[in-house]
């Protein structure tokens, strides 16, 4: 989502967190009722954030959610006229029987809910631009239900909002699912380039009688697995860092020495110009240049940082931690990058430089909120919000989302 590559805080709420042996599994089952009345609901949409896994209740308001791997997940609940249910569950072997109580929304059901304004086609397509992204695959979502999107824009803040009247549906037939992506909340902040949405995603797999197809959508699937985030952190959980193709290097950010007089410079300068003084203090030569000079410099080690320098294992559990300081540069060296990502990079290669850039890798930065944060076995973490990513991804978006619960097929021996 972004015409320049846009700093992102990508929080996804409504996460789900798999621990663990990988073999065990539970089941969720219960009933949906009224939270005043106790009249159990019929038909609510039941299902597990994040993931492929839901159901709806029956007539009596009953349902089961059968073989689920054991482990931390979002439980979510929705029903027309009500508000939405969340609730954290730990699943283990054993099942899981509890009843859910739901609390009607403000609105009555059944009433119209009149909006303000319509949407502003500008703002409108600058979140679908965001929210969906702008890579190959991205190309090929699409929101079913425009209408349930609501978008504001505060030029006062120079910021862009955007929420769902109850889910915001997208089609993605470059990976063959479709999202419905409950409690979307959006923000898009145009004086600090930062965009963030969160939501309790459920995925579904298109249908598709064409074997063709099907295989179509498994390599988009694979292609988008590798190099992402969550192989990113299987890999450090496994200690399989190096083998899946990553090259981890420590970034230092160091204050640039000629930053403090630039922007004394550029202040004055500034302040002749609201007043209309024909005496300004540099040409306009001179001004292009200090306009150049960066408050803060990046400096990369070549060294490669080893996984033991990026994980904490608890001997006793087996628990893994993603523990690292400064930040680091996370390069997949294994496939290039999206075409859309080299030719933004080659125009702010062109406008910092003149030169186009050489040859490009899939490269991240990543900064660690937290002094340390949890990695759960299928590659999330405790806290999604413990970690803010930049570079390539922060590119991807919507177009390159996948399930949690999602692992790529093993090759046939």
């Amino acid at each position: 989502m972004q015409i320049q590559v846009l700093r992102l805080a990508l929080a996804l709420l409504g996460w789900l967190s798999i621990c663990g042996n990988a073999l065990a599994q539970g089941s969720i089952s219960g009933q949906v009722r009224d939270s005043l009345t106790h009249e159990s609901l019929a038909y609510a949409s039941v299902f597990l954030a994040n993931t492929t896994r839901g159901a709806s209740t029956d007539a009596n308001g009953r349902f089961l959610l059968p073989d689920v791997p054991a482990g931390h997940y979002d439980f979510i609940i929705s029903y027309l006229g009500y508000k939405l249910y969340q609730r954290p569950v730990v699943v283990t072997s054993s099942a899981l029987v509890m009843d859910a109580f739901l609390t009607k929304a403000s609105h009555q059901l059944g009433e119209v809910v009149v909006r303000p304004r319509p949407n502003r086609p500008g703002d409108y397509w600058q979140f679908v631009r965001m929210f969906l992204g702008s890579t190959s695959f991205s190309r090929q979502c699409r929101i079913r239900n425009p209408e349930a999107v609501l978008v504001d824009y505060d030029a006062a803040t120079k910021v862009l909002t955007a929420s769902g009247t109850t889910y915001v549906e997208v089609e993605n037939q470059a990976l063959g699912y479709r999202i419905r992506y409950y409690g979307l909340r959006f923000r898009l902040d145009h004086q600090y380039q930062i965009v963030s949405f969160y939501g309790h995603p459920v995925f579904e797999e298109l249908a598709t009688r064409s074997a063709r197809r099907r295989k179509y959508w498994e390599a988009n699937r694979r292609q988008a697995y590798l190099g992402s985030v969550t192989h990113f952190l299987r890999s450090v959980h496994d200690d399989r860092v190096t083998e899946e193709g990553y090259l981890v290097q420590k970034v230092r950010h160091v204050r640039n020495p000629k930053w403090p007089r630039a922007d004394s410079l550029l202040r004055v300068y500034d302040a002749a110009m609201r007043q209309h003084s024909t005496t300004l203090p540099f040409s306009d030569d001179s001004l292009e240049h200090w306009r150049k000079v960066p408050p803060m410099f990046s400096l990369l080690y070549t060294r490669p940082v080893l996984t033991d320098s990026l994980r904490k294992v608890q001997p006793d559990s087996g628990r893994v931690w993603l523990r690292f300081h400064d930040l680091i540069q996370v390069t997949y060296q294994r496939e290039q990058p999206d075409p859309a990502y080299l030719a933004i990079k080659a125009k702010s290669a062109q406008e910092a430089s003149g030169a186009s850039t050489a040859r490009q890798l899939e490269t991240s930065l990543v900064y660690l909120l937290q002094s340390r944060v949890e990695i759960q076995q299928n590659g999330q973490l405790v806290n999604p919000l413990a970690i803010l990513n930049e570079g390539y991804w922060g590119f991807e978006k919507i177009g390159e989302m996948l399930p949690f619960d999602y692992s790529p097929p093993k090759p046939a021996p």
